[in-house]
Order: structure tokens, then sequence, then C-alpha cells
């Protein structure tokens, strides 16, 4: 008689799981329920933001006529671009668990430098190529000054913030630069075959940074680093140069949003972007980012601008006060903090009890 085949051990001395004994006897009754595929399967974190823009368009298409006009889409678009650029920037630096502050200063600085160009008479593209290489280098001192010296990010951005807005007031010294080239107003103000330009600029930022992040080599690290940044370092990782990037491309992204916000309203405006680093992180957050890092994609990020744009275009469509719209956004971000900290208390605890 022969002697009853054991199921095989794992190198930790677990039996191996029933999912990969099937045909075994007995593993019928072990095998997964089939069940339907929920909107959380196949839009994950971004869900519940989902929901939320869904239930916000809703409610604001029934209290106000003007919502869904032509004129108004229009004006969400020219609202949501600049969000939605600096929301994918700060991203990244969330994915590794760190967090830039000085987006909104970086932003009016690059605006700044590229409005004073234009008027001393910089062609057009030279100008703006500066105006966005100048977010790109205060990105990369902050990424440093993280990376080889360890300065926590709040502390690093939050002095880059000071420090960026003390110098747009300095090249402005605190005037709207106007008279700004007509060849420059339609970067932002122009369209292609009837699609706005911001529109192009937002979609062209939406897809790279989708790729990166799903599809490269660098957005893995940058998912490893955020999870555990020793683990990844054991493991191969340039944490170092990881973080270095990820803090150039917030500071590129503020940039490009500083030249769009110049070239939008016409105008180098010295308190441009006040706020913005808010608008950035409630993007991401609201979008499925988590704090704690390794969590978050491209377009929850957008989806996470686009609440806030909305929030904010319905709010002036509705003449409710700027004040209570700061009030109802501090509030999206500790809901979906709140949620996120459930969550992840909730994966710890299944693991321990596992």
């Amino acid at each position: 008689m022969s002697t009853p085949k054991q199921p095989r051990q794992s190198d930790a001395g677990q039996a191996t799981p029933p999912e990969a004994r099937e045909g075994t006897p007995g593993s019928r009754e072990e095998e997964p329920e089939e069940r339907v595929l929920g909107l959380t399967d196949i839009l994950g974190r971004e869900a519940g933001g989902l929901l939320v823009l869904l239930v916000l368009i809703a409610a604001l298409t029934i209290a106000t006529e003007t919502f869904l006009t032509g004129t108004n889409l229009a004006n969400l678009v020219r609202q949501v671009t600049v969000f939605a650029v600096l929301a994918v920037g700060q991203l990244f630096v969330i994915l590794t668990a760190g967090i830039d502050l000085s987006v909104g200063s970086v932003l009016a600085l690059s605006g700044a430098v590229t409005a004073q160009m234009l008027v001393a008479g910089v062609p057009v593209p030279v100008a703006a190529v500066l105006g966005i290489i100048i977010g790109l280098l205060l990105g990369v001192f902050n990424g440093v000054l993280v990376a080889f010296f360890g300065i926590p990010p709040f502390i690093t951005t939050l002095g880059m913030l000071g420090m960026a807005r003390g110098m747009v007031l300095l090249i402005t010294d605190a005037r709207t630069i106007s008279g700004l080239p007509e060849s420059f107003q339609v970067i932002a103000n122009g369209s292609v075959l009837g699609v706005p330009n911001l529109l192009v600029a937002l979609l062209i930022v939406g897809v790279v940074a989708t790729f990166v992040l799903g599809r490269t080599v660098f957005g893995r690290y940058v998912y490893a680093v955020g999870s555990n940044a020793e683990s990844a370092r054991l493991s191969g990782v340039p944490v170092t140069r990881v973080l270095v990037t990820v803090y150039a491309i917030s500071g590129l992204l503020a940039g490009v949003a500083g030249v769009l916000i110049a070239s939008r309203l016409g105008a180098g405006i010295p308190t441009a972007g006040t706020g913005y680093e808010l608008q950035a992180i409630a993007g991401a957050v609201i979008g499925g980012a988590s704090l704690s890092g390794a969590k978050g994609r491209a377009l929850g990020a957008i989806l996470g601008a686009l609440i806030m744009a909305t929030l904010e275009n319905g709010g002036n469509l509705l003449g409710v006060d700027p004040f209570y719209l700061q009030i109802a956004i501090g509030a999206l971000i500790l809901i979906a903090v709140f949620f996120d900290q459930v969550q992840q208390r909730g994966l710890r605890f299944g693991r321990a009890s596992a």
C-alpha cells in the first residue's frame, strides 16, 4: 500500500496554500468564490474620488443652470490644469513619503522670471524654457538637501517656500509685470483643433507621468523607496538618486504651471500660486495617494485636482464665500487622510492576525 502523499512544505515550513494545490482531494471547497468586479477593483484607490466628483457634478448641475455651459466648462479646464500639473508633481514626492510645500512659490518665481525676460525682449520659447528650468533647479536643490543632507522634507521645502516667494517679490518689486506679447499668451489661451492648449498640456503630463510610474524601472524604484527606503537601498535601489529626481520633477512641473498661469493671465503676478501647495497636496491625497508613501497614481492626482477645481468653480457660481471653500478643502484632506490611516491599520491588523 502506498503512503499518502504529504503536502509540500514552503521555505517557512508551512504547507502549500490551498490555491496552489488545485486538483488534490478536498480542495474544491477551498477554491475562491467567483464574484462580480466592483468599482474599486477596476479603479483601485481612485474609486472614492470618482464617486465624490460625480456627486459634486450632479449637485452643481441641479443647483445652478450655468455649470454645464460651454463657457463655464472652459473656465473649469483653465482652473484644473494648473492644480492638476502641481498635483502630479506633488504625487511623485508623496510616493516617497515626502512632501513639497514650495510648489506655489516656485510657480510664482518661474512665472515672474518668464514675464521679466519677455518684457526685456527675450524670445518666447527661450523665456518659457528658462522659466521652467528655474523650477527644475529649485526642485533639484530641494532634493539634494533631503537626499544628501537628510534634512526633513517639511523643513526643506518650507524654507524654499519662503526663499522663492522672497525672490519673486525682489524680482518684481512686488508689482505685476504686464504687457506680455500675444504670442506668449496664446500658449494657455489658444487651442489645437478646437481642444484648449491647457487641456492638451494636462493630457501630456498625465500620460507621461502614468507611463513613468507604471511602466519604467524608475517608477518601481519610486514605489520601493516609499514603501521602505532602507530595504530598497539594501535591494540595490539608488535611493539618493530617486529622491533627488522626484523633487526635481515636482519643481519642473511647478515651473511648467508657472509658465502656464503667466500665459493665461498675460502677466507675472508676485502673489501667484499663494496657497497652491495646499491644492497640490489635496489633489494628490484626495485622489488616493497615501502620505505614508508608495500608494497613488497620476490618474488619481488629476482626479483629485478636478475635485478641487470643481468645488472652487461651483462655489464661485453659487456665490459661496471663499473662506468656506478653504474649510471644505481642509475637511476633504482630513477625511482622505483619516480613511487612509484606517485602511493602513486594517492591513497591519490583518497581517498580524494571519
